[in-house]
């Protein structure tokens, strides 16, 4: 009753791949460093601006 007969490899080869995710991709530390700037806007914007508004 299985209807799915697609069986192809679903390897871990990224060659050939429109898309690829992140967990696969590398990244640079100016990344990082833009990743850790981002956060520390973002906990601002959600933590110190009500803080300083109450």
């Amino acid at each position: 009753m299985d209807d799915h007969d697609d069986h192809t490899d679903h390897g871990h080869d990224v060659e050939g791949l429109a898309r690829v995710t992140s967990p696969m991709q590398d990244f640079s530390m100016s990344q990082v460093g833009i990743g850790f700037a981002v956060l520390a806007v973002g906990l601002v914007v959600a933590f110190a601006l009500p803080l300083l508004a109450a």
